[in-house]
């Protein structure tokens, strides 16, 4: 039973860091319509930069400067923006499959610098050593995991609440009349360029915060934990949940990540290690088949923004 809690704990903290990725993305996808495929990349270097400034000087190792947690968060979320900003400034004025291009384009580079920078990023080998907050107070893992949710939980709700009152704002409404049809938007005296820069600067930003949460969580980061099939599951995430709904994208979280981790336990214990490989194609299948039937179904997602508006008309 203690087994089982610990379990559940430990899965909703990956939820909920997933969470915050996934309301990036919303912003990105579901509000202004960018077409970015390379969250990956934007994850990674808000934990890489989290890991170096926290991390303690270690032989072999440049720039480690062993600050606080929270130094290393906002360190983080700025790199985050500062790559973002430069990165939309040469791409943000593509369209659809060529913005996607690019990103991913970008993503990759990334992952690729984090394997071959070695003295800075520990390579293929990973870095490890990069202190979790209060850790050593708390006393165990368990502890530690139930504290880190409760932290994780405001941090969600924190950005819940400023993303809400960003996309009802004037500023929001804009980003959704470039999304629905951007010439009209730009006749009306809006810049179009300058509104989707923003929007895809503060949602990569929001990625950069998870990838600080996410290393800071696990105390160890890899290349390996920045492959591009987390970028699949992301908007998956998104799209079942309801894009343009930032409860939608968070229960789009829950719901992928249970059933990825309900098949990734069922092939560890139901098939054979030979089979193990195979077996593990089996999540992506069952999460492309949720996914197919979600845009045949509910092309709106579980929660999506049509419900979302209707619910604000019945109420006024």
């Amino acid at each position: 039973m203690i087994g089982l809690v610990s379990y559940l704990v430990f899965f909703l903290c990956i939820v909920l860091i997933l969470g915050v990725i996934t309301l990036g993305l919303n912003l990105q996808w579901g509000s202004t319509g960018l077409f970015n495929a390379g969250i990956v990349g934007f994850y990674a270097i808000g934990a890489y930069t989290h890991a170096i400034v926290t991390a303690a000087p270690k032989a072999g190792m440049i720039a480690n400067m062993g600050l606080p947690w929270i130094a290393g968060v906002v360190a983080a979320m700025a790199a985050t923006a500062l790559v973002a900003w430069i990165v939309g400034l040469a791409t943000i004025r593509l369209r659809g499959d060529y913005l996607a291009v690019a990103t991913f384009g970008i993503a990759t580079t990334i992952q690729l610098l984090t394997h071959n920078l070695e003295p800075l990023t520990g390579g293929s080998h990973g870095f490890s050593g990069i202190p979790r907050p209060l850790f050593d107070v708390l006393g165990s893992p368990f502890a530690f995991n139930l504290f880190y949710l409760g932290l994780l939980a405001c941090v969600v709700a924190l950005v819940y609440w400023a993303l809400e009152r960003m996309v009802r704002s004037p500023w929001g409404r804009v980003l959704r009349a470039i999304r629905e049809d951007e010439t009209a938007a730009v006749a009306l005296g809006k810049s179009a360029t300058r509104f989707r820069l923003e929007a895809f600067v503060v949602g990569s930003t929001l990625m950069g915060l998870a990838g600080a949460l996410y290393v800071s969580f696990i105390g160890f980061v890899s290349p390996f934990d920045f492959v591009p099939i987390l970028t699949f599951q992301i908007w998956a995430m998104v799209i079942i949940g309801g894009s343009g709904n930032n409860r939608g994208a968070l229960l789009g979280a829950l719901v992928v990540w249970t059933i990825w981790a309900a098949t990734g336990i069922a092939v560890t214990k139901f098939v054979p290690v030979a089979y193990a490989a195979q077996g593990g194609a089996v999540q992506v299948i069952l999460i492309g088949l949720l996914l197919v039937l979600a845009l045949l179904f509910r092309p709106r997602g579980l929660i999506g923004e049509a419900a979302q508006v209707s619910r604000h008309a019945e109420k006024g």
